[in-house]
């Protein structure tokens, strides 16, 4: 379970030679997202503790005239605190990373365009061998997917497989997955858009773990297929509301429509129905 934060007190950083206000303790990425300042990324993702897997967010860190290298989603803020983004051995260093996310994921057109973004267009490297990769030669296994699969939802339904350059991320024995309900949390947080997921009549179709298939919910009104049920049942069991019947019952637009109606008869003592 990820633990919410209490944001610290105020404190000044600087970041190449201008400062910045920001939260005791608050991620120093997440400050120069705020602050629109350029810092490629990969595995960050704000509803998860990070842990620095693609090293792309690198900065140097100044400290009494001298200067070591840090992952800037894993460095806490502090008063005081200078870093500079874009020096000589960064660069360096942030250009071997991308030849090596190119070998990686040599289809992600993500990965081209971030690598082209900072001059990098070619790879020295021996790329990806591509048996047996449900993600199409797009994942650079940064491992977001996996954790928000199990730390966010709980479900546990994906992991690493294999070992070295064999590595892959799949359900367990590459067979369609009884803990995926489809909540597509794994598409969502991806940052090469390597996982692919369709709805198809009844079933939501996650494709790339072994094209697991997940119940939809069906609209008693319009008849639309919109939500996988499993998760359907579970966020409506933690709901308190009088209206959790017409949920249970009733796609998004169906629902806004009922409420809607509800609202204009509730002066005439109506209520719409449906079903």
């Amino acid at each position: 379970m990820i633990k919410q934060k209490i944001p610290g007190k105020p404190v000044t950083v600087t970041i190449n030679g201008k400062k910045y206000r920001a939260n005791e303790g608050e991620i120093l990425l997440s400050v120069a997202i705020r602050e629109k300042i350029e810092i490629p990324h990969l595995c960050y993702e704000a509803s998860l503790d990070p842990y620095g897997a693609c090293r792309l967010c690198m900065v140097e860190v100044v400290r009494k005239g001298k200067r070591e290298m840090a992952t800037s989603c894993t460095l806490r803020a502090a008063d005081g605190l200078e870093v500079l983004t874009d020096t000589p051995e960064i660069v360096k260093h942030r250009s071997i990373l991308f030849e090596l996310y190119l070998a990686e994921a040599p289809k992600s057109d993500v990965i081209r365009d971030m690598a082209a973004h900072y001059g990098v267009t070619r790879t020295r490297f021996l790329k990806r061998i591509e048996q047996g990769d449900p993600l199409g030669n797009k994942c650079v296994l940064c491992g977001l997917c996996v954790r928000a699969c199990s730390e966010i939802m709980g479900a546990g339904a994906i992991n690493f497989i294999n070992r070295g350059p064999y590595t892959v991320v799949n359900t367990p024995y590459y067979a369609p997955s009884r803990d995926c309900f489809g909540c597509g949390a794994c598409v969502r947080v991806c940052p090469t858009n390597a996982i692919e997921m369709e709805d198809v009549g009844a079933d939501r179709v996650m494709k790339s773990w072994s094209d697991t298939r997940v119940p939809l919910s069906q609209c008693e009104c319009c008849g639309r297929y919109y939500a996988p049920r499993e998760l359907s049942a579970s966020v409506l069991a933690r709901l308190d509301t009088p209206l959790k019947e017409e949920i249970s019952r009733l796609c998004p637009e169906c629902r806004g429509k009922q409420l809607a109606q509800n609202e204009i008869l509730a002066g005439r003592g109506g209520r719409a129905t449906h079903g």
